[in-house]
């Protein structure tokens, strides 16, 4: 049987067999599906609740206390921790005359003793005359007082014992400190703190960087982080919650925290992003490099894997 449809002489003499691509897309889709929701089920990372103030008050009130303490005293973490949150004097990383984090300045300006401790406890202190007391008489001393009483109370902090869900110390000089950790304590415990934080006057509160810092400068999310394998020096940078591997593609950034001089440096951060930043510049830059650029000729590892080009090459060149 002949015909004149250039297509049919073109494909004359060649099997065909129908193909319905339809049918393989359906196909295909329902064995991906079945696979990924498969390893899914069984290799999937745990979805644990959110660590919150609350959690953290009932679960470890002495460590909360310890911190809202330190907070109050502008002996935290976060208090001296510089820009962008305050301008604690040589507070930021820095290399030599590299200090963006200095030329970034006060972004999300905080003051730990008036955000985490004062200010909530203001809006606790409505119809609660014993705190609105407590809170008038701190007010009222001064600077050297307070400090003395937090001084004193963070010192007894470290024999604290735990009675009738109140965290407890020996008697001595603190003014009206225990009755504002008291307070504060059970705020965070009703939930109510977590609220107060998060307030940024937005309709949707998604800025959760007041409570993360409160909390990263207990103890109580650094020993959940170790836990999960979440800390530096347990590659936590790539990894997901629990040893389950996460962005694997940031072991290299994550490998220079665990070696000499990084691992010890107070600018460890900066440290590694600079040398990033180079490593990548120079990589960029290898087609104009004339040592690197010549490394590929001198240990011609693409021919191994183009090893079949290359000998159609050779063979046409016969």
């Amino acid at each position: 049987m002949t015909t004149d449809d250039p297509q049919d002489r073109y494909y004359a003499g060649i099997k065909m067999v129908r193909y319905d691509l339809i049918k393989e897309f359906v196909l295909a889709f329902v064995v991906v599906s079945l696979v990924v929701v498969g390893l899914a089920g069984v290799f999937s990372s745990p979805d644990d609740p959110a660590v919150t103030i609350q959690t953290w008050a009932t679960k470890d009130p002495v460590d909360f206390v310890t911190t809202a303490a330190s907070e109050l005293a502008g002996t935290s973490g976060t208090a001296g921790y510089g820009p962008p949150y305050n301008n604690t004097p040589d507070a930021g990383q820095a290399v030599g005359p590299i200090a963006p984090q200095s030329w970034a300045g006060v972004r999300i300006p905080i003051d730990t003793a008036k955000d985490f401790v004062l200010q909530p406890l203001g809006f606790g202190a409505v119809g609660n005359p014993n705190l609105s007391k407590a809170l008038q008489t701190y007010a009222a001393a001064s600077a050297d007082q307070q400090q003395t009483w937090l001084t004193n109370y963070s010192t007894a902090l470290g024999a604290a014992t735990v009675a009738n869900d109140q965290v407890s110390v020996a008697a001595g000089e603190y003014g009206p400190v225990p009755d504002l950790m008291a307070n504060l304590l059970g705020l965070a415990r009703t939930g109510g703190l977590d609220g107060l934080l998060l307030n940024s006057g937005n309709l949707y509160q998604t800025d959760f960087t007041r409570p993360l810092l409160f909390m990263s400068d207990g103890t109580y999310l650094a020993g959940l982080a170790k836990d999960q394998h979440l800390t530096g020096d347990q590659w936590g940078m790539m990894n997901e919650t629990g040893s389950y591997p996460g962005q694997t593609w940031l072991w290299l950034f994550s490998f220079w925290y665990q070696i000499p001089p990084f691992n010890t440096a107070p600018n460890t951060d900066l440290l590694v992003i600079l040398l990033m930043i180079g490593l990548t510049t120079l990589l960029a830059l290898v087609p104009f490099v004339p040592i690197l650029r010549d490394i590929p000729r001198w240990v011609p590892i693409h021919r191994l894997i183009w090893r079949r080009y290359y000998r159609e090459q050779a063979n046409r060149g016969e």
